[in-house]
């Protein structure tokens, strides 16, 4: 069981200020071979950002990158890895000692070593939104040799409607502290942020939609 409690937007501010300097300098290091777009989506983007202020994890972000390849003249592998290489080569510059290469997303992290403890990190999911709403995005298979493909966005990804709804109905601290709630129970590395957020939005609407519709 985690103990992960809400930061200030203040507080957070300089460390969502920084991702985003670092993110401009990938920016002009790919633009050789392509430009990208950048959002904060999930938690990141509604002042719900997070931290376990006495644990190992600290602030958390997510970003998505949409790179700019209309004529398709790069392969899921060749973006995925350009974009890697880049955060790499200039992360540390920003305070981030620690790269993943994780299933969907690339991870990064500040580290303080001589405590143990993550500062704060950072998901960046490389994403393509098609013109039907849906969303692809760069999945990693491990293996040997290891593979990148195009896949699409699982349909619980898709919840701007279901968020619009549950803040029309006055639910929105409901949902903080659901979110607070799933996070402090997940014990799965590997289920990142944006898929508890995801998780969250999903079942309080259904939850609450269906009491609505009795």
């Amino acid at each position: 069981m985690h103990n992960f409690s809400y930061v200030s937007k203040k507080e957070a501010a300089p460390y969502k200020a920084e991702v985003s300097e670092l993110i401009k300098a990938v920016q002009k290091e790919v633009k050789k071979n392509f430009t990208f777009q950048s959002k904060f989506v999930g938690s990141s983007s509604r002042n719900m950002i997070t931290c376990e202020r006495n644990g190992n994890i600290g602030y958390d972000f997510d970003v998505n990158i949409e790179p700019n390849d209309p004529e398709e003249k790069y392969s899921a592998e060749t973006i995925r890895k350009i974009i890697f290489d880049a955060f790499q080569k200039h992360m540390k510059s920003f305070g981030y000692s620690k790269i993943e290469n994780s299933t969907s997303v690339i991870t990064i992290k500040a580290v303080d070593r001589k405590n143990s403890k993550i500062v704060h990190s950072c998901d960046l999911a490389i994403v393509y939104n098609c013109n039907d709403v849906r969303q692809q995005y760069i999945r990693y298979y491990k293996g040997n040799p290891p593979s990148y493909k195009w896949e699409f966005r699982d349909k619980e990804y898709y919840i701007s409607d279901k968020l619009q709804w549950i803040k029309e109905n006055g639910l929105m601290q409901e949902l903080r502290n659901r979110y607070l709630e799933y996070k402090n129970r997940n014990n799965n590395p590997e289920k990142h942020s944006r898929t508890i957020f995801a998780e969250t939005v999903n079942d309080l609407y259904n939850e609450y939609s269906k009491k609505n519709r009795r």
